[in-house]
């Protein structure tokens, strides 16, 4: 079941435009992982943590889109948010952790790339760099998880999580985003049963989703 709130922040002009031919495929691929149609494996791990240590140095003038309205009206509208430790999944180069240590008190940035976590130690006093296919937290131990154009891997989201925990999931760039995944697909992807609050913002959508 999920809860759609009216906009309430504009999306503004000069929205980038990712090219649809290798968006489409991103799309694809995340699709199939959330729902287990194939399987994460070491060598597309390996893969992605090498192409964004070459893109970590330029990342922030280049690639990144420097918008957080989505995650700004999540974390606003979103809730009620439980008190906690946070995980950032894919948090390269730290743009939104000091947003997300404003609502919550420790934020744990967790990425693949070994450049990117270095790119981020300004912003980001607390990094870990590991797998979100195989996270390095206990069961039931973080109160919320961040994924910002993040691959969903549902099993070690729901593993994770607190019993109520939160799901923070953000498309910086909505539909048009590499990595979009609608929120009902989301909670249809997470074992169990999930509610999903959700809106668009900026250029992009959110959703906070919980357990039932």
């Amino acid at each position: 079941m999920s809860t759609t709130l009216p906009r309430v922040l504009p999306s503004p002009d000069g929205k980038p435009e990712p090219p649809k031919d290798t968006a489409d495929a991103f799309r694809a691929f995340a699709q199939d992982l959330a729902f287990s149609r194939r399987p994460w494996t070491t060598a597309e791990a390996d893969f992605l943590a090498g192409l964004f240590d070459q893109l970590a140095p330029e990342w922030d003038t280049t690639e990144a889109t420097g918008r957080n309205d989505p995650l700004r009206d999540a974390l606003t509208r979103g809730g009620p948010l439980p008190h906690g430790p946070c995980v950032e999944v894919g948090s390269g180069t730290g743009q939104f952790t000091q947003l997300l240590a404003s609502v919550f008190p420790g934020v744990i940035s967790l990425d693949l790339s070994e450049q990117m976590l270095r790119q981020a130690a300004g912003r980001s006093p607390s990094r870990v760099r590991a797998d979100a296919g195989a996270l390095p937290f206990a069961d039931h131990s973080v109160a919320a998880i961040a994924a910002i154009d993040m691959l969903l891997f549902p099993e070690e989201t729901a593993r994770v999580l607190a019993p109520d925990g939160v799901l923070l999931w953000i498309n910086q760039l909505g539909r048009d985003g590499p990595l979009y995944l609608a929120a009902d697909d989301v909670a249809e992807a997470l074992p169990g049963d999930w509610q999903a609050t959700q809106s668009e913002a900026g250029w992009g959508c959110w959703a906070t989703l919980r357990r039932s």
